[in-house]
């Protein structure tokens, strides 16, 4: 999954920033993924778009996330304990996007 985050400049319950916000929602998410056989293959801060149209961009920060499966994914999402976590999401984020993605064979891999 290649999460895109645009983080609200104060977190919508006024408990610190929206990058406050959001990564007390990543403690909490990070039991949740692991504990389906996720794991997080890189986390950064996002720059400037080199290359292409920006969009709807100006994001703040970008996510890789691998789970086993898609069946994986969902049931996090859908668990009552992602439930809980997830208030933390809401209040730091002013938009995201979440794409699903396949891992396929490159043939430019060095």
């Amino acid at each position: 999954m290649v999460n895109l985050l645009k983080y609200r400049a104060l977190a919508a319950d006024g408990d610190g920033t929206g990058r406050d916000a959001y990564e007390r929602y990543s403690r909490g998410v990070i039991k949740l993924l692991k504990a389906r056989g996720g794991t997080i293959l890189w986390a950064g801060d996002a720059q400037t778009v080199a290359l292409g149209s920006n969009g709807d961009g100006d994001w703040d920060f970008i996510v890789l996330v691998q789970y086993p499966n898609r069946a994986a994914f969902i049931d996090m999402m859908t668990s009552p304990d992602y439930a809980v976590v997830n208030n933390h999401r809401l209040n730091g984020l002013e938009r995201h996007v979440i794409i699903a993605a396949d891992e396929t064979f490159c043939r430019l891999r060095t």
